[in-house]
């Protein structure tokens, strides 16, 4: 791996540009160590989850813009991203993050509102007399 590779990370609202190049497993997002960023330690294990499959958990630092949506959102959007750029890394690691399901983006979001409603599927509350 001659120079960084990048990708793309979608989750609901959230996008995330991944950055992935040589080092010893230093994660970054918008400039805070992830573990300041995602303080929650299930949304850590997300951001780690691909550098688990492919068992590279030190050998890459990785740096993340993530931009839109909630911490949630930004957490798996990171996932994927990575999860991506480690494709790029090399093609051997598609069958692991692939049978891991990291490969496929969520394509569930919010549902938008309708006409007459409270919220998208929420009535108003009925009122006999």
């Amino acid at each position: 791996m001659e120079k960084q590779k990048n990708a793309v990370g979608r989750r609901k609202e959230a996008v995330t540009r991944v950055f992935l190049s040589k080092g010893d497993g230093k994660i970054t997002v918008n400039g805070k160590d992830y573990k300041t960023y995602f303080p929650l330690v299930y949304l850590q294990n997300q951001v780690e989850a691909p550098f688990k499959t492919v068992e590279s958990t030190d050998k890459y630092d990785v740096v993340v813009n993530a931009t839109g949506g909630g911490v949630k959102g930004q957490a798996e959007a990171a996932k994927l991203g990575i999860a991506r750029a480690l494709l790029e890394v090399s093609a051997d690691y598609r069958p692991a993050l692939k049978a891991a399901g990291l490969l496929k983006r969520d394509p569930r979001s919010v549902e938008r509102k309708k006409p007459g409603r409270k919220k998208a599927r929420r009535s108003y509350q009925f009122s006999k007399r």
